[in-house]
């Protein structure tokens, strides 16, 4: 089954809380998909959450690539999905470019624990690997 992994699930990857950065890595390890979405969110929270020096923001994110199957880009029928799942399923529009990138690779799952568990988006059910 191809998972799509948020934001979050990588963030907890490269965390300093064991539990949760040994489950996000098992994940992680068992490939998967992101999109550069993902890849620009985690750059930001390192450096503007968590402070980190951009030479170690590279290096994460180096890590970061090379661990993934498939790293989808932002295109424009990717922001018009996303704007309609915003509206029809009020979401806001980062977390909707998240269910459209996910949708558009064919992934079954969205690994994240900032969506309501168990959510479905057509194909699509929500899994939070940290409950």
């Amino acid at each position: 089954m191809r998972v799509f992994f948020d934001t979050n699930v990588l963030v907890y990857a490269f965390s300093d809380e064991e539990t949760r950065r040994q489950e996000a890595q098992s994940l992680i390890a068992r490939g998967g998909v992101i999109s550069v979405q993902v890849l620009n969110e985690f750059a930001n929270v390192l450096r503007k959450k968590q402070q980190q020096s951009w030479s170690r923001i590279e290096a994460a994110l180096a890590v970061v690539r090379a661990g993934f199957d498939e790293i989808r880009p932002l295109a424009v029928e990717t922001h018009r999905s996303a704007v309609a799942i915003a509206r029809d399923h009020r979401l806001g529009l980062y977390d909707a470019l998240i269910v459209a990138s996910a949708l558009e690779a064919g992934c079954r799952e969205l690994a994240s624990e900032d969506f309501q568990h168990a959510r479905s988006f057509g194909s699509l059910t929500v899994r939070n690997p940290f409950l």
